[in-house]
């Protein structure tokens, strides 16, 4: 079934296994996630899910958004998101059913959505990891410097502008990012808490989304098939 829930980044730290390994994790708070619409593919074209999460104070929300919740019979919230899902699957959902972290129980790999640290106005040589320029003598002033920019001055090879797509230096980081594929480590249902291997998108305290792994890699494929099979 499809899924998808919203929580917050808490930070890293680490976990053993029964075998003594270190294992770095990141623990997301999870949920818990409301219902507050449902898209039919009749009155909306096609069929979704739409879920809120984070309580606001009202007078810190907008009249619309406080009578959207409304409908659903919570308090205004902080975000909304929508998931996908097939028309057979819609009715497993309801307005004001609560998602929280224990439905992912079962899932072995999760795909995770945030917003990147911003890093504001950079350079070619961080925001691209250009090498720069000659740091022999006869270069002034210039190392860290893109170099010629206008070889291509056109998609087609002249002209007047640059071609579409030239890396140069500008604004850095605060992008969506999905981080797919991480292992789930450990689910604490009693404290919402959801612990996945490896770093997530984002600064500590930042919005996420959590959603089983739609394209998984091949090894992690064939575990999943192993344990389907079993």
């Amino acid at each position: 079934m499809a899924l998808m829930l919203m929580g917050k980044k808490l930070g890293m730290t680490r976990v053993y296994t029964d075998a003594g390994v270190n294992v770095p994790v990141t623990v997301l708070s999870v949920g818990p996630c409301v219902v507050t619409q449902l898209r039919t593919a009749d009155k909306d074209g096609y069929s979704a899910v739409q879920i809120a999460y984070g309580e606001m104070k009202p007078r810190n929300s907008t009249i619309p958004m406080i009578g959207h919740d409304a409908k659903a019979g919570i308090g205004p919230r902080r975000f909304h998101r929508e998931f996908r899902v097939k028309v057979d699957e819609a009715g497993s959902f309801s307005a004001g059913q609560e998602l929280k972290v224990d439905a992912l129980n079962g899932t072995m790999y999760v795909d995770v959505i945030g917003t990147s640290k911003g890093k504001g106005f950079q350079g070619v040589m961080k925001r691209y990891h250009f090498k720069g320029m000659f740091a022999s003598h006869g270069t002034e002033r210039k190392h860290r410097s893109p170099g010629s920019i206008g070889g291509l001055c056109s998609n087609r090879g002249y002209g007047g502008g640059l071609k579409k797509g030239k890396r140069m230096a500008g604004h850095m980081g605060a992008e969506r990012v999905t981080t797919r594929c991480l292992d789930i480590v450990r689910i604490d249902a009693e404290k919402g808490l959801l612990l996945v291997k490896g770093s997530v998108p984002g600064a500590n305290n930042g919005m996420v989304q959590i959603r089983p792994s739609t394209r998984l890699y091949k090894s992690k494929a064939r575990k999943v098939a192993e344990k389907a099979g079993t």
